[in-house]
């Protein structure tokens, strides 16, 4: 796998088509210490890239089942990390597989590394790196649906907690800038 080389992109100047990146690309969602190597990854295909109490924000859903939570519950950052098309086989790995069972990530081929303002890590091979800091969390209620299509998603009743980030930092290749 090839190195990315990414610039700083300004926030303001970040351009992408979030729901492509989410739903087809998938984004590698990595949370914990890159230098004490106390860190998790998953693959994840549902979130968002907004603006939210004035801030430019990233949300993620993760299962209170997946062994990532406890990252997500323990540091106050995490990375949101795309990969080009060619590097997509990996993720498919990171998102079936659980860090409780294996060292997933060595596994992956990906090469964790710092990022430039947060403790959580990113990888080499990422295309676009976005640096997020916890906001907020909330747990998913289902007496809240409003829609039975939203069901289908939630057969074991295995409901997401969702995590707001403020958009910190973000570098990417040049297709993410205008």
């Amino acid at each position: 796998m090839v190195e990315m080389k990414r610039i700083e992109i300004p926030i303001q100047d970040f351009v992408a088509k979030s729901h492509v990146i989410f739903d087809q690309q998938w984004f590698l969602l990595c949370c914990g210490d890159y230098k004490s190597h106390d860190f998790n990854c998953m693959t994840i295909s549902w979130g968002s890239l907004g603006t939210i109490w004035n801030l430019p924000f990233a949300l993620v859903a993760v299962r209170h089942s997946r062994h990532t939570i406890q990252y997500m519950e323990k540091y106050n950052t995490f990375t949101l990390n795309a990969f080009p098309e060619e590097n997509r086989k990996p993720l498919n790995v990171l998102g079936k597989r659980s860090g409780r069972d294996m060292d997933k990530i060595n596994s992956s081929g990906y090469h964790p590394m710092s990022t430039r303002l947060v403790q959580s890590p990113t990888f080499q091979e990422a295309e676009l790196v976005i640096e997020c800091g916890k906001l907020y969390w909330d747990d998913l209620n289902p007496a809240h649906f409003l829609d039975e299509r939203i069901w289908k998603n939630y057969a074991n009743h295995d409901f997401h907690r969702f995590y707001f980030g403020e958009v910190l930092a973000i570098s990417g290749i040049n297709k993410f800038s205008r």
